[in-house]
């Protein structure tokens, strides 16, 4: 399961840092080294699943980074 997924009745309530940051870009590594090894072995239907995770983790990084603040996305590049 994603570091991200969150329920319902706890979202809003999460603590964005460093170290969430951080394991979620190293679980995208292994997503996608998972959905490389998976289509050079012609499984789809598992690559389809871990590309949906894929791309929710990369929706709520894009979402992390745009309300950040610019001083901080400044440092960062």
């Amino acid at each position: 399961m994603s570091v991200v997924f969150v329920p319902e009745r706890l979202r809003g309530k999460a603590e964005v840092n460093q170290e969430t940051l951080q394991r979620l870009l190293d679980e995208n590594d292994q997503l996608i080294r998972c959905i490389v090894e998976y289509q050079n072995k012609g499984r789809a239907t598992e690559c389809v699943q871990y590309q949906h995770i894929l791309h929710r983790n990369l929706i709520y990084l894009a979402t992390v980074a745009d309300a950040a603040p610019a001083s901080v996305q400044k440092t960062v590049d």
